[in-house]
Parts: C-alpha cells; structure tokens; sequence
C-alpha cells in the first residue's frame, strides 16, 4: 500500500501586511530621560534669562541712585565750602568787645548748695556748705582739692573754713557754721562762699564763689539753694 500525497494548502498571498494592525512595543527609558532633560534645560534656559534682565534693571536704578547721590554730596561740599571761604555777615562774631577788649568765653566753675537758717533764740545766722558739683580742675592730674571758705562781709577776719577733700570736682561737705549777728544787723551784710583748691606748697588758688547779700534772703524758714559759682581773685 502506498501513502497518500500531501493535501496542498491555501496559496500565499502576495500582497504586503496592514501596517495598522502592527502593534507598536514600550517606549524605551532612556527616550524618556532625554525627553525629560531638554525639556530641564529649557526651562532652566529660560528662568535664568528671565533672572539677568532682572538684575540688569536692578543694577541700572542702583548705579542711578548712587550717582544722584554722589552729585547731592558734591552739591553739598561745594557749599559748606563756600561757606567757609565766604560766610554770612550774620554769622560773624564780633572779636573785640570795645576798644582793644576781647570777648572771654564765659568759663564753668561749677556750682555750690548751701542752707540758711535763723535762730532768734541765740541770735546766730546759721550757714550749712552741703556740696559742690562739676568743679573746675586746677590740678595738673584734671582735679582739684577743694574747701570752702565762709564770712560775712564786711567783715573778712571772722571766717570759717570746711574740711579739704583730696582729688575731686564733686564735694560732699556736710559741714555748718554759726556767725553771731543780730538780727537787725543782716541787712547790711553779704554772705561770701569761696571755693579755693587747696596746695601744700604754693598759695591756694581760687576756683570761684558765691555771695548773697542777707537783704535778699526771706530768714523766715531756711533756706535751701543751688548757685553758680562765680570768678573770684586768686588770693589768700
């Protein structure tokens, strides 16, 4: 027996596949990668043009704000300038104060607190030298050693003088003397306060004083006062 020949199949087709049913596969990761970097570099491309205009700008009112500034400035040194060279008449003081007298500078000496008080009983005007503040230094360390010298006038010889207290322009004295003067006789008096800075070998200088004439001064309650001192002669 023999085998039976094979049965021939369909015949091929000769025309070329549908392309629209090839099926398309995954999109490869490093197309992605380079989608996502340029896509990076653009927009960093673009911010960063964005930020240079920006400070192009900022830096162009900075540079005009300096220079108007620089201008104001040279504005203003040409007129102190001017001023200097040539000032107003209003603004010029007189050197001399009458005929060849020049105009001190009035000078601070510092000041006293003192009290006054009466006592009828005993018939004593009693004078109280509390401190003194902001001094004038005589001393060539920018100090002084300050006392206080007291008397009625006219009368000098009958004084009282305070404690010396070393190496300072702001004295605590704390310290009360009586002076025995009736009370009808005040009126004509003057109360002199001297303040002298003290030196062991030389002659005490005087930094300045105070004087109140008793004419002035309600004794009715005691009293309690500031007062500039004032120049005195520098003598003993």
């Amino acid at each position: 027996m023999f085998p039976e020949p094979p049965t021939p199949g369909p015949p091929a087709s000769d025309t070329p596949p549908d392309s629209s049913r090839i099926s398309h596969g995954p999109v490869p990761p490093w197309a992605l990668a380079t989608v996502v970097l340029v896509s990076g570099l653009l927009v960093f491309s673009c911010c960063f043009c964005l930020y240079r205009k920006r400070c192009r700008r900022r830096l162009g009112k900075k540079s005009q704000a300096q220079a108007q500034v620089h201008l104001q400035e040279v504005k203003e040194l040409g007129r102190s300038y001017i001023n200097k060279v040539q000032p107003e008449v209003e603004e010029l003081e007189p050197a001399l104060s009458g005929p060849g007298q020049q105009v001190a500078e009035k000078q601070e000496l510092g000041r006293l607190q003192y009290s006054l008080d009466y006592d009828f009983q005993s018939g004593q005007l009693l004078v109280g030298i509390l401190q003194a503040e902001g001094l004038a230094a005589l001393d060539l360390g920018g100090s002084s050693d300050p006392y206080v010298r007291v008397y009625l006038l006219p009368d000098k010889r009958r004084r009282h003088e305070t404690k010396v207290h070393r190496q300072t322009l702001n004295p605590h004295f704390g310290e009360t003397f009586a002076f025995k003067v009736p009370y009808v006789e005040l009126g004509g008096r003057v109360l002199v306060m001297a303040v002298y800075d003290f030196d062991r070998f030389s002659r005490n200088d005087a930094i300045g004083e105070v004087r109140v004439p008793m004419s002035s001064v309600d004794l009715g309650r005691p009293v309690l006062a500031w007062r500039e001192l004032q120049a005195a002669p520098k003598e003993e």
